[in-house]
């Protein structure tokens, strides 16, 4: 499913604008940027899942066509997992 998609069923669904949809993604999306940019930034959503973000340090790892190893940098990273609902409805 595409962002396009989701408005278009977050529209049907609600009964709403497919701009009122579309703002109401957008607003959702940069909330959950800004509160992961936070040092201990976790946006909880009962029953879907959990977004955090997770320090992964500095590594070697492989270069896949050569087999030559190569230094992948510290990074954060977001992790999402499923909350109870989900896994039950997949």
């Amino acid at each position: 499913m595409t962002k396009v998609e989701l408005i278009d069923k977050m529209a049907k669904d609600a009964g709403i604008s497919k701009v009122a949809a579309s703002s109401a993604l957008t607003s959702f999306m940069d909330s959950t940027a800004e509160e992961l940019k936070r040092q201990d930034g976790k946006v909880t959503l009962v029953g879907f899942g959990t977004f955090s973000k997770v320090y992964r340090k500095a590594r070697t790892g492989r270069n896949p066509q050569t087999g030559e190893p190569i230094k992948i940098g510290a990074c954060n990273v977001v992790k999402f997992k499923a909350g109870k609902k989900l896994k039950e409805a997949i």
